[in-house]
């Protein structure tokens, strides 16, 4: 809220009596308009009606539960990170609390997904056991994280510091080029000859940085395992994933006392058949805690065919990209809220993250020739200048409120008012609802004996806490 508006509203409320004052602090209300005269701004708040009103409603139902939420975040990219530690330390300190903190205005990031060695979204190709062509390293004598000493580490360290519990995930994406059949960054194949070596990767990786205070909850085994086309980039079919899952992964994490989460595929939501053939080899499944979705291809709701078939298996959403460039018109909130938000949030994943969390003003720094020419980021960093996109928006709307051990809970969902509620750690009552249509639109919403009535305007998004 702007220090005008808040001045309006402090105003508005002093003409109040004692009692209809207390009334208006039934429903807190956050909203993003499609016209930008609201940006994740609280409104006035929302009383509970004293008789039953007739529009559309919406029905939350807190004694039908679903999954526990872990957070929500964004990609802290090598480039993310390389932006953020080179401002002025006063203006980056502002940023990361505006993103990490939950005070005041401040939206609350609880999730962030790092790359392990290098991905598209670097200036350069690299990973922590690069050799000259010809060596291999397959005790990993040679492994070392110094890459992300001069940016990764230093910024997690800072946002450790605002949100100690944060929860991390990390995604190769590709091994050392030395264990590939091609040799080079982009495609090619793990050589099965080195699955052993890459399990001890893995092992060095978490290793090193739970020394530096970091520590990893969650790995994927290979960012989009079936795309070849990125900078860096490997394939690995699902036949190869449970093999180096369950002969080598899995009992190298066992062996060491490693207790990070495997999280399988990594990809797009058209080849649920993938998770589902490995979680089916029991003797990889053991060691595995659920499958891993981005929504480039495929329909949100083959997550939930994955859980139903492997109900004790969690899943989780790690990547989508919703851009909006530097100086173009600002792109509608309410669609990538309904899509992505509220769409993967009512498929059972306990976190939804996008992809990435910072670029510069020309979607950089990337990879020269693979790399993502098109991933503005949710804030874009000129030097020390920030802009925040349609991603930090979008994501603000869930993470400031559904904070971790949030559980979601039953609502009514339709296309024209799409929503998705959770009860949080606090016991209040969250409820997003986007409209994506062309027309402003009013309904009730029920909760138990109470109801109250809102307004939402076409292309606008709007959270409800009480």
């Amino acid at each position: 809220m702007t220090a005008k508006s808040l001045g309006s509203t402090l105003c508005c409320l002093s003409l109040l009596s004692p009692l209809a004052a207390h009334a208006q602090k039934d429903v807190s209300v956050w909203l993003t308009t499609a016209d930008h005269s609201a940006l994740f701004q609280e409104q006035t708040p929302i009383s509970f009606a004293s008789a039953t009103p007739a529009n559309p409603s919406i029905t939350v139902n807190p004694s039908q539960t679903y999954q526990t939420m872990d957070g929500f975040g964004y990609a802290l990219t090598g480039g993310s990170a390389q932006l953020i530690i080179h401002m002025d330390p006063a203006k980056r300190d502002a940023l990361l609390h505006d993103l990490f903190d939950t005070e005041g205005t401040h939206i609350g990031v609880s999730y962030l997904r790092l790359t392990v060695g290098s991905s598209d979204m670097n200036d350069h190709v690299f990973s922590y056991d690069d050799l000259p062509s010809g060596q291999t390293d397959p005790d990993m004598a040679h492994f070392s994280i110094d890459p992300d000493k001069a940016d990764v580490i230093p910024v997690m360290k800072q946002i450790l510091a605002i949100n100690p519990k944060i929860k991390i995930l990390a995604s190769p994406w590709s091994a050392p080029l030395w264990m590939k059949t091609s040799g080079v960054a982009r495609g090619g194949v793990l050589k099965p000859e080195f699955f052993a070596a890459y399990a001890t990767y893995f092992v060095k990786y978490i290793q090193a940085m739970k020394a530096e205070g970091i520590d990893i909850d969650a790995i994927t085994i290979q960012n989009e395992p079936l795309n070849e086309k990125n900078t860096p980039s490997m394939l690995m079919l699902d036949s190869e994933q449970d093999v180096f899952i369950r002969d080598n992964l899995g009992p190298a994490f066992k062996k060491a006392g490693i207790k990070t989460k495997i999280l399988l595929y990594d990809h797009n939501l058209d080849h649920p058949l993938f998770p589902l053939s490995i979680l089916q080899d029991s003797r990889a499944n053991k060691y595995i805690d659920g499958s891993a979705f981005h929504l480039y291809g495929g329909t949100v709701d083959a997550m939930t065919q994955v859980h139903d078939a492997f109900p004790k298996k969690n899943i989780y959403f790690t990547e989508q990209s919703i851009t909006s460039r530097p100086g173009m018109p600002f792109m509608g909130v309410s669609r990538p809220e309904a899509h992505v938000m509220i769409g993967v949030s009512r498929n059972w994943s306990k976190n939804v993250l996008l992809w990435n969390l910072a670029a510069d003003p020309n979607a950089g720094p990337h990879t020269n020739e693979g790399g993502c020419g098109g991933c503005y980021g949710a804030i874009t960093i000129d030097g020390d200048n920030v802009t925040r996109n349609v991603a930090y928006y979008t994501l603000a709307h869930a993470s400031k409120f559904a904070r971790p051990g949030s559980v979601r809970i039953d609502s009514n969902s339709t296309d024209t008012l799409p929503n998705v509620a959770f009860k949080a750690p606090d016991g209040k009552l969250v409820l997003i609802v986007s409209n994506p249509g062309t027309a402003d639109q009013t309904f009730d919403v029920h909760t138990g004996s109470k109801v109250f009535t809102a307004t939402l305007k076409a292309g606008s998004v709007a959270t409800y806490v009480w």
